[in-house]
């Protein structure tokens, strides 16, 4: 039977039950950001990190910064799958919601007890984490083909809110902990949270919901890769299964060599004193996830016969989704250092009080430059939607996704150039403007809308509907391994050999580390543009 091409409709109109999830998101995304974004500047200074000696407690912030943004990223994984499988989109954002506000009050409660500070951050993880692949696409559900025109605008409109959100909580929330103290600084995220779970709990009657798969499904992606591992073919070897079964030896073993070292004190002499159970853990999912879908992409075609074609068709364009991911990794691991390693960086800088055009009145810390990121997004969306793209279509460039996101990484390594220039210039001992910070702010920023506003609609466009929610799990999995990099990069500058070699470069070595991320950023973006050429869109918006 032959489908019946059903058009776009030019006069529809926007889903009435937009808004409440507009809503939700701009007090979520302020909640998020308002914690977030002071973090490390009270851990530097908190009773939390007391027990670090002082000229360690930089680097002992951003491992815990970093360590939570691995969590909050790592949690999509468990929000997707009980979302498709068991409970749909809306309980399970309603629910990790309320544990979400649950970490907030823990935070402003416990800001001098590092158990009840830690259990907090915990918390948060996984209640952000458990609906952030959730909120973006159950937006899209509401969604048919006849209107699916206007996702974009939607998509943009809904990333132009958590960039209102989290501008008024990067300008504000280091002013609240400066002059109130944490528990005032950390309270007010909580309230928003708590408006933002009311407000979507308050739209539960106009939305469509989508039924969970709820496991029901033969040809889901996971049954189609187990069958495709677990057949024999006549006549062919089972290399891809060996292949699957060796990265799961392989992330055993790193977690095994995990807990010999940390649980018994077992040395062993390969293995980081710095290695702790989070970069472990990391390191053994990446090696799952890499082997194992090597070993089902080999194998795939032995799924036919056994699932649809369109269903084994659909697990390797997953996996091809899954390398763009990958590609995007070094992107995060210089953007998200943004809220720690740049904060750092500000408050070795000179706030201009005497330039004409500093709000003096306003801006008195270095982590409030954080505010220009999101300040900058709400700029640049309409300004590129309405003039830059416009403009290179006419020019004969069209700006597709991939390209878009290809160019983003571009611009992030650009931006680490910058700032490793303002970093020498602090080493030579010069008064530096905290002003010089606007402009790697500003690359970074349009970089961030090129990559990230871009993979929204990108990575639910390529999802088929009973993995929605698990890709976008993928997509923000990404981010996890953006500050996996990163610890591993802090690792690495603790052994004494690697030091050394940094001192001979003549760099000290926050400026040879902002090189060293700008130069990571060039070679993805090469890799990401060589992937690119080759990738086959698709589109799975529903039909009605």
């Amino acid at each position: 039977m032959t489908k019946t091409a059903i058009a776009p409709d030019p006069g529809a109109r926007l889903p009435r039950q937009i808004p409440y999830i507009i809503g939700n998101e701009a007090c979520e995304r302020f909640s998020f950001y308002g914690m977030r974004n002071i973090l490390v500047q009270f851990l530097v200074s908190s009773v939390i990190l007391a027990y670090i000696p002082e000229d360690q407690r930089q680097g002992a912030a951003k491992d815990v910064f970093h360590s939570f943004v691995i969590g909050v990223y790592f949690f999509p994984l468990l929000g997707g799958w009980l979302s498709d499988r068991f409970f749909g989109k809306y309980n399970t954002v309603l629910w990790f919601s309320l544990v979400y506000c649950i970490g907030h009050a823990c935070l402003a409660l416990f800001e001098d007890s590092r158990n009840g500070f830690y259990t907090g951050l915990f918390l948060i993880a996984l209640g952000s984490g458990g609906i952030k692949p959730l909120v973006v696409s159950f937006c899209g559900d509401q969604f048919t083909v006849a209107n699916k025109h206007l996702a974009k605008i939607v998509f943009d409109a809904f990333y132009w809110t958590i960039n209102f959100g989290s501008f008024f909580a990067s300008l504000l929330m280091p002013l609240f902990l400066r002059n109130y103290g944490p528990s005032v600084a950390f309270g007010i995220p909580g309230v928003l949270m708590l408006v933002a779970t009311i407000i979507f709990w308050s739209g539960r009657r106009k939305y469509t919901r989508i039924p969970p798969t709820r496991g029901e499904d033969p040809d889901s992606f996971f049954n189609v890769a187990r069958t495709a591992l677990t057949t024999q073919a006549p006549g062919q070897g089972r290399s891809g299964a060996l292949v699957a079964g060796f990265g799961a030896v392989l992330a055993a073993t790193i977690l095994l060599l995990w807990a010999l070292h940390s649980w018994f004190g077992v040395s062993v002499p390969f293995w980081p004193d710095d290695f702790h159970f989070v970069i472990s853990a990391c390191l053994a999912l990446g090696v799952l996830i890499a082997f194992g879908g090597l070993g089902v992409s080999m194998q795939l075609d032995r799924a036919r016969g056994k699932h649809p074609d369109a269903a084994v068709d659909g697990v390797r364009a997953v996996l091809r989704i899954l390398i763009v991911f990958a590609l995007t990794t070094p992107f995060w691991s210089l953007f998200d250092q943004k809220a720690s390693t740049w904060v750092i960086q500000g408050k070795a800088m000179t706030v201009p009080h005497e330039l004409w055009w500093w709000p003096s009145w306003l801006v008195k810390e270095a982590s409030q430059m954080q505010a220009l990121n999101p300040l900058l997004i709400m700029m640049m969306i309409p300004f590129n939607n309405i003039v830059l793209y416009p403009a290179l279509r006419r020019m004969g460039f069209e700006p597709t996704a991939l390209r878009r996101m290809g160019w983003g990484i571009v611009f992030a390594g650009l931006a680490w150039i910058f700032a490793g220039w303002i970093q020498l210039k602090i080493d030579s001992g010069a008064s530096t403007s905290l002003a010089l910070q606007t402009w790697p702010y500003l690359l970074l920023t349009f970089g961030e809308v090129l990559v990230s506003a871009t993979a929204l609609e990108f990575a639910y466009s390529q999802a088929t509907q009973a993995m929605k929610g698990v890709i976008m799990a993928f997509w923000y999995l990404a981010s996890t391994f953006g500050s996996l990099w990163v610890l591993l990069t802090n690792v690495a500058v603790r052994n004494d050999t690697v030091t050394a070699q940094i001192a001979s470069t003549g760099y000290s070595e926050n400026a040879f580390l902002m090189f060293f991320f700008a130069a990571f950023a060039f070679v993805a973006a090469l890799a990401f543009a060589l992937y690119a050429r080759s990738y086959p869109l698709q589109d799975h918006y529903r039909a009605v």
